[in-house]
């Protein structure tokens, strides 16, 4: 009893700031929606196809970071600081070249890169606006990120939560006054938004820096880190990053795909799957907290050679999944008659966002187990070449084939495309149950 006790207590200090993390970052993507929202439908949905960039980018960090997660939260068991500082700096090279790469891109051909998701000239003129200034935060947003996830697999979690809050309310207020000119400021509109963005993660940049040089005990970033020295660890960080970055990859490709084919239906259903992604990445924020968690509490177990002890642990962790997926779905129906109340939307948008978010609803479910087998059990073990199997095999070759043939071959209604582009997670989930029931993910995979 009171090794579950400890166990849950552990779980909590991990998952509360966790979940306050992916809120406050769902937050930014709220008030852009909502703001936006209250300028015009246009806008709205210029930001959401122009945010598809960032989107992509930001899947390539996290799949960097996540697979630089399954080494450090292991040898953080074994607290071989030498190892985490390794991978660290090999981290951080690779997100800055990444960065600079979409950050040319974004300045360069930023119509083609638009056209990608809207052939609508309108949406294209404004979203080329908001892309142009915004990229101007991928590299600061690279940095960031690469640091607060390092940090969080060796169970620093407080910093990030501080440093996504003050983020979050300072893009708040800048979004207001250059959106709508407040303060004396000139009414800026989309461009507000991206201004506001770039002061935001300038601010998150500068807290690290502050925390790193005055704050942090546990490992501080230096820059003799950067030269890759140790060619195993090299080796192994290819081993087990690649295949995560080429699962969130080709997970944030198709969910790009996705609304590139919603992009190509009219405005009416790009406004509405802008608030339906909204609501999602609501409704699974405590799951995608767990498994954040999963990953480091198993991480750490099997570093320190407790492998019974993290089968324990994986299935408690499970369960709780499988509880706030529930949770999820309540979140989604609760949402959707609100959204469809207070957003300025068309007639046509807001009967398309209601049957959007019933098909969202089983959809959250799935995501919130589903994640935490893949995100958090698999990659903990550095079993992380299932979760790219599975998406390639369930999104690639079914959801958005099928959904493409739905919508430009066999002309299909917005609601029938819907259920096809978003039926991956629930095709998936018993292939990935199964893998969890094998116990091939056990391993421990330090070197001494």
């Amino acid at each position: 009893m009171e090794n579950k006790k400890q166990f849950y207590k552990m779980v909590f200090a991990l998952v509360a700031p966790m979940t306050v993390q992916n809120l406050i970052n769902i937050g930014v993507t709220s008030a852009d929606v909502i703001m936006l929202g209250k300028v015009s439908e246009t806008v709205l949905s210029a930001c959401s196809l122009a945010g598809q960039v960032y989107f992509v980018l930001s899947l390539i960090f996290f799949g960097l970071t996540s697979g630089a997660a399954v080494l450090t939260a292991q040898y953080w068991g074994r607290k071989d600081m030498r190892s985490i500082e390794t991978v660290f700096g090999i981290s951080m090279d690779i997100a800055l070249g990444v960065s600079l790469l979409f950050t040319l891109a974004a300045w360069i051909m930023p119509r083609q890169l638009m056209l990608l998701f809207t052939t609508e000239e309108a949406v294209i003129v404004e979203g080329i606006r908001y892309m142009r200034l915004v990229a101007c935060s991928y590299t600061l947003a690279g940095m960031t990120m690469v640091y607060l996830n390092i940090m969080r697999s060796m169970e620093q979690v407080h910093i990030g939560t501080l440093v996504y809050g003050l983020s979050f309310l300072l893009n708040v207020i800048l979004n207001a006054v250059f959106i709508f000119g407040l303060l004396g400021c000139p009414a800026m509109g989309i461009q507000g938004a991206a201004l506001g963005t770039v002061c935001a993660r300038m601010l998150e940049l500068a807290i690290i820096f502050i925390y790193n040089k005055k704050y942090n005990r546990v490992l501080k970033f230096h820059l003799r880190y950067l030269p890759i020295k140790n060619r195993l660890l090299l080796g192994d960080f290819f081993r087990y990053a690649v295949p995560v970055t080429l699962n969130e990859l080709v997970w944030g490709t198709g969910m790009a795909v996705i609304t590139a084919i919603i992009g190509h239906m009219g405005q009416a259903a790009v406004a509405a799957n802008s608030v339906a992604q909204v609501s999602r990445q609501l409704a699974t924020v405590v799951a995608f907290g767990i498994a954040g968690a999963t990953s480091i509490i198993l991480g750490k177990t099997l570093g320190e050679g407790k492998k019974e002890l993290a089968k324990v642990y994986a299935k408690r962790l499970l369960r709780i999944a499988f509880g706030m997926g529930l949770c999820g779905v309540c979140v989604i129906l609760a949402v959707s008659p609100i959204a469809r109340h207070f957003l300025n939307l068309s007639d046509q948008a807001k009967e398309y966002l209601q049957q959007m978010m019933y098909i969202m609803s089983y959809f959250v479910l799935c995501q919130s187990i589903g994640g935490t087998l893949i995100m958090g059990i698999f990659r903990s073990g550095g079993d992380t070449r299932i979760g790219l199997l599975v998406d390639v095999v369930a999104m690639w070759g079914f959801s958005i084939t099928t959904g493409f043939l739905a919508a430009f071959v066999f002309h299909a209604p917005v609601p029938v495309v819907y259920l096809f582009l978003v039926s991956d997670e629930v095709i998936k989930l018993p292939f990935t149950y199964r893998r969890y029931r094998s116990m091939k993910w056990l391993r421990n995979i330090t070197r001494d």
